[in-house]
C-alpha cells in the first residue's frame, strides 16, 4: 500500500564541479555560504540568494593543500572559521583573507591559519562545539581527539580518547553543552563530558546497532540523540537522566546503509497531536533515497517513551545510481525547509521540502 505523505521534496540546484566523489556538505550558520568537500582534495564553496527562488553560484574553489581526501568540513558557530579533515591524517583551519566583505574579491580568498597534527592515520571527521572553543576530531586510528582554540589560530590538544576499539566515523557536539559524541566502526557511540580536576572521559557507551555507525545528529533541544548505521536503521536515543541516555525508537525504512542523517527545527506548524516540535530528521545513504521523518513530543509522554514520528517526505534515486555520503539542513532562521546532500558523483544537490 502506498504511503500518503504531505510533503514532497523539491530539486532546488545541482551543483557540479569535484572531479572524484563528494564526501560531506556543510552550510555557514551565519552567512549565505555551502561548503563540500571531496576525493578530489578540494573544498568548493557556493554562495546563495533565496528572494525571490533560491539561486545557487560557486563563490570559490580552494585547493587545501591537503595531499589525501578531504573526508569532513566543519564551520565554526560564528562562520568565520572552517574546519577540513583528512585522510593524510590533518586537521586545516581555514579562514577568509579580507576582512572586508564588501571587497568582493578578497572575500573569495581563503588561507590555512593552522594544521593540526597527531592522528596517526585517516581522519574522518570534525565538529565545533556550540561555544567555538573547542574542536573534535576522530580517526581511523580509533581516536577521539578534543583541542582548545586559543588566540591567533592556535589549538591545545585537551585530550585523546580512546575508547573505541576501531575506527572512529563521526564527531557530533550536542547544540548546548559540551557534550560529546562519537560513533565507530565497533557498533556504538561513546558519550564524553570534561572532568574540571581530571580529563576528557567516557560516561557512556550506547549499543544496539548489529554494524558501524556513521552518522549521528542531535535533536535540536538535545533531549534526543540520532544514530545512522550499516544496520540500515536509524536509532533514537532519549535523554532519561542527565547523563543516562536510552533507545527509545528504532527506525527502519532504509534498503541498504544510512550514511548520513541530519536533524533540523522544521517549519512551524507541523506538529500533529498538539505536542512540542522536536524538528525534522533527515536520512540518506547507500540506497540513495532521502527520507525526511516530523518529531514531536506527545503532551502525555512520559520519561521513556519515544517521540512521536511521522514520514513526511520521501525521495528515490537522489543521486541516480550513486551513495549519498552527507545530508544537512540549512541552520539559518527562515530557510529551515532546504537541504544539501552530496555522493560518489560529485555532485552537491539542493532541495527544498514543501507540502505536497
Amino acid at each position: 500500500m502506498d504511503i500518503v505523505l504531505s510533503h514532497k521534496i523539491a530539486s532546488v540546484a545541482e551543483l557540479a564541479g569535484h572531479d572524484d566523489r563528494a564526501w560531506h556538505v556543510a552550510w555557514n550558520p551565519s552567512k549565505p555560504l555551502l561548503a563540500t568537500c571531496s576525493a578530489d582534495k578540494s573544498v568548493r564553496l557556493y554562495s546563495y540568494t533565496v528572494d525571490p527562488s533560491p539561486r545557487f553560484s560557486l563563490h570559490t574553489s580552494i585547493p587545501t593543500g591537503h595531499t589525501k581526501t578531504v573526508r569532513g568540513i566543519a564551520w565554526s558557530p560564528s562562520g568565520s572559521t572552517l574546519a577540513t579533515a583528512s585522510f593524510d591524517a590533518n586537521i586545516g583551519i581555514w579562514k577568509r583573507e579580507g576582512q572586508d566583505e564588501n571587497d568582493e574579491e578578497a572575500a573569495r580568498e581563503w588561507e590555512c591559519v593552522s594544521i593540526l597534527e597527531g592522528h596517526e592515520t585517516e581522519c574522518k571527521s570534525v565538529a565545533w562545539s556550540c561555544s567555538g572553543t573547542l574542536l573534535a576530531s576522530c580517526s581511523r586510528d580509533k581516536t577521539v581527539w578534543v583541542w582548545e582554540a586559543q588566540p591567533d589560530a592556535d589549538f591545545e590538544c585537551m585530550g585523546v580518547l580512546m575508547e573505541h576499539t576501531q575506527d572512529v566515523k563521526y564527531v557530533a557536539w550536542h547544540p548546548t553543552e559540551e557534550i560529546l559524541a562519537s560513533a565507530s566502526y565497533d557498533d556504538t557511540i561513546k558519550l564524553y563530558l570534561d572532568d574540571p580536576s581530571e580529563d576528557w572521559f567516557c560516561f557512556s557507551t550506547l549499543t544496539g546497532h548489529s554494524s558501524t555507525v556513521w552518522s549521528l545528529a542531535w535533536s535540536p533541544n538535545g533531549q534526543y540523540l540520532a544514530s545512522a548505521s550499516d544496520d540500515c536503521t536509524i536509532r533514537i536515543w532519549k535523554r532519561i537522566t542527565k547523563h543516562e541516555w536510552e533507545c527509545v525508537l528504532v527506525l527502519e525504512d532504509h534498503e541498504r546503509t544510512v550514511y548520513a542523517i541530519t536533524w533540523g527545527p522544521g517549519k512551524p506548524g507541523t506538529t500533529q497531536t498538539g505536542g512540542e516540535s522536536l524538528g525534522w530528521l533527515a536520512s540518506t545513504g547507500g540506497d540513495g533515497r532521502i527520507n525526511v521523518w516530523a518529531f514531536e513530543e506527545h503532551p502525555d509522554s512520559t520519561q521513556k517513551s519515544p517521540p512521536k514520528h511521522t514520514l513526511i517526505a520521501r525521495l528515490e534515486n537522489a543521486h541516480g545510481v550513486s551513495d549519498v555520503n552527507s545530508i544537512a539542513w540549512c541552520p539559518r532562521t527562515g530557510y529551515e525547509d532546504l537541504i544539501a546532500t552530496v555522493g560518489d558523483d560529485g555532485v552537491a544537490k539542493i532541495w527544498k521540502v514543501v507540502s505536497a
